[in-house]
């Protein structure tokens, strides 16, 4: 060892402290010099290291004293100093002189100490100390670099395992591959190419099968590609799999999209194949371990996702999810894809689903506003091509505002309902949640929804339109719905209005009654 050689010790100890035992052990224990040191080092087997292990208190010995007063010692005299523990010489046979010993410190607490014994003549001397003590503080870097790199490790072999115990759990088994494959879907699928399709009239299993059968029934994708139909139910099962439980950003709401964007697809043919399979899995997949809460919410709750991703926090992970399940055993739809065509359908996919969050879509709107209206939109242009799948992946994600009136309210209901539950939560923090997630504000339900629709949904409908026409039907649901809110938002006004009418008649009344006592 260096540090034996610098201060021309005859053997050289290292002893770590262990928090939890409050004690001292080391398993490299007295490394003695030898004209082959990698020899007497090296080429031990851990198994011998290991036995070599010794434990004592802290507090015990010379080595023990260090550690607990956290001071330097050099002891010419071995046994002549009451502190010396005579046990360890009797154990492995060797007879200590004079002993140099240390404390290895780190954000100063002692994690170690280092301990040179029997210098090669007379005792340690000044010089040896102030060599020691600058080894100490090199040697207590490079335990903590240690120590660090051990946890690192460690986390990394925790998260291996958690990875691998959730990729069994969040898989889709055999057994449900086998169900689906038995089911027929109980309405004709040429319904799902409709604009107005209610995904109601679907259960769960259902969703999945005729998830299946509009990505199988795209022809352009089918004519460029062929996708393993097993590889597809195990796929489509498993993202369903991994949407969560929560009021409105479930797999109802992830198919809904997905059908949407799939008769986007199939009336218009505006989109190459890699981009419609980028477009429908991106849609498919969007909202993919939604919790349920705000991008804003998980900011201010300091939640891991939070701290992940500083942008787009839940987009992000719904990204990174559906890559997750891509890699899984037997899910990988792309596997027949070259691999370039496989690396652009990923980066266009996490393009499509970072684009359904609204904070982006304001700028891109303006952006491609900018282009239409200057006529400058040019679909050779590949960054265009990226506006317009961002504002479809906007269009397709608010289709609930473009169905029927029946549908839309149904849906308006669950969205609210996942406001509130926020809202509630932060109610518990002792936070004021903004009016649409604050349950005691039901009643301005018509009024968001107008703002809703007349300062996003309307002008992502009008952008969409211009430029593919066969979305007509998509805005004018959205004007209908918009009519009907505003209806609705106006009867509010007139009954509060009134409200206060009646109420200040009624203390008119009072005011009279309460003069007239008077009098």
């Amino acid at each position: 060892m260096f540090a034996r050689k610098l201060v021309s010790a005859d053997r050289a100890s290292l002893f770590l402290v262990d928090g939890r035992s409050s004690e001292l052990y080391a398993r490299i224990f007295d490394v003695s010099s030898s004209e082959n040191e990698d020899e007497t080092i090296n080429e031990k087997k851990e198994a011998d290291l290991k036995s070599q292990e010794i434990r004592f208190p802290i507090g015990k010995g010379i080595a023990g004293y260090v550690a607990m007063t956290g001071e330097s010692l050099n002891i010419p005299d071995a046994y002549n100093d009451s502190r010396f523990n005579r046990s360890v010489d009797q154990r492995t046979g060797y007879n200590t002189r004079n002993l140099l010993c240390m404390p290895i410190f780190i954000r100063g607490s002692v994690i170690g100490v280092v301990q040179m014994v029997n210098k090669s003549s007379g005792s340690f001397t000044k010089n040896d100390e102030e060599d020691f003590a600058t080894f100490a503080i090199y040697c207590g870097l490079a335990l903590h670099h240690a120590k660090l790199y051990d946890k690192i490790r460690r986390s990394e072999q925790k998260h291996k395992l958690a990875l691998e115990i959730l990729s069994y759990h969040n898989t889709c088994s055999e057994e449900e591959i086998d169900a689906i494959k038995a089911i027929n879907l109980p309405v004709d699928p040429v319904r799902l190419q409709d604009y107005a399709f209610s995904p109601a009239v679907l259960n769960s299993d259902e969703k999945v099968v005729a998830s299946i059968l509009m990505l199988t029934d795209l022809p352009q994708i089918q004519s460029f590609m062929k996708i393993d139909y097993e590889s597809l139910v195990r796929f489509t099962l498993t993202v369903r799999k991994n949407y969560r439980r929560v009021p409105y950003h479930n797999w109802t709401h992830g198919f809904s999209v997905a059908n949407s964007v799939f008769v986007v697809l199939r009336k218009s043919g505006v989109f190459k194949p890699l981009e419609e399979l980028a477009l429908y899995v991106a849609c498919l997949c969007h909202d993919v371990d939604h919790r349920g809460k705000t991008n804003q919410f998980l900011k201010n709750a300091a939640s891991p996702l939070a701290a992940i991703y500083s942008t787009s926090v839940l987009e992000h992970h719904h990204f990174n999810m559906t890559v997750s399940i891509l890699q899984q055993d037997g899910h990988n739809i792309f596997s027949n894809l070259s691999s370039s065509d496989y690396k652009k359908v990923l980066n266009n996919i996490k393009h499509c689903i970072l684009a359904t969050d609204l904070a982006l879509f304001f700028p891109n709107k303006s952006n491609l506003a900018a282009l239409i209206n200057g006529k400058q939109f040019n679909f050779n242009n590949q960054e265009h091509r990226l506006l317009l799948q961002a504002i479809t992946m906007t269009a397709c994600d608010l289709c609930g505002s473009t169905k029927s009136w029946e549908q839309q309210k149904e849906i308006v209901k669950v969205i609210f309902e996942e406001f509130y539950d926020q809202g509630d939560v932060e109610k518990s923090q002792g936070i004021i949640p903004i009016p649409i997630m604050d349950r005691n504000k039901m009643d301005e339900q018509p009024d968001s929804q107008v703002s809703f629709l007349k300062g996003i949904c309307i002008p992502c409908y009008e952008l969409l339109y211009s430029l593919i026409p066969e979305t007509k039907p998509m805005l004018d649901g959205c004007r209908e719905n918009l009519n009907i809110w505003e209806s609705l938002a106006e009867e509010r006004k007139k009954s509060n209005a009134s409200n206060i009418s009646t109420e200040e008649s009624s203390g008119d009344e009072k005011d009279k009654t309460n003069c007239s006592k008077i009098m």
